[in-house]
């Protein structure tokens, strides 16, 4: 794909910028859960470690080697896996009471996926970076 690279790095900009958005809302609480916050920190800051994977990522669709390319499907990978856990963590419903889901928690889903779908197919062209004799 010819703008891969650029779909990925945008990607890891909405994922962060996800983070920061309203991820569910608890009625028995009445609070709404973010990345950075949950009630007491119990479901922990899972925004820096996914703002983290983001920041790596962003470096490896930049950086045109082929070692680049091929450990971004890795983080990729781990951050696709991290989000699900989120996921259900979040919206997994506690003694009776389920969380409503926002559009925070779709966008960090969506986000992830269309990272590793721009891993996977990335714009490079490995005979382009070869020297004539």
């Amino acid at each position: 794909m010819k703008y891969s690279n650029w779909i990925g790095v945008g990607a890891a900009v909405l994922l962060v910028i996800s983070c920061f958005m309203a991820w569910t809302y608890h009625p028995d609480l009445n609070k709404v859960f973010t990345g950075f916050f949950s009630e007491k920190n119990i479901y922990g800051k899972p925004g820096k470690l996914l703002t983290f994977f983001a920041g790596v990522t962003t470096l490896l669709f930049i950086i045109p080697r082929v070692w680049a390319k091929r450990g971004n499907i890795f983080v990729c990978t781990v951050a696709l896996a991290y989000a699900i856990k989120t996921f259900i963590l979040f919206s997994g419903c506690y003694r009776g009471v389920c969380p409503e889901k926002k559009a925070g928690l779709w966008l960090m889903m969506f986000s992830c996926v269309l990272m590793l779908a721009a891993a996977v197919f990335p714009d490079f062209d490995p005979e382009k970076r070869k020297k004539p004799d």
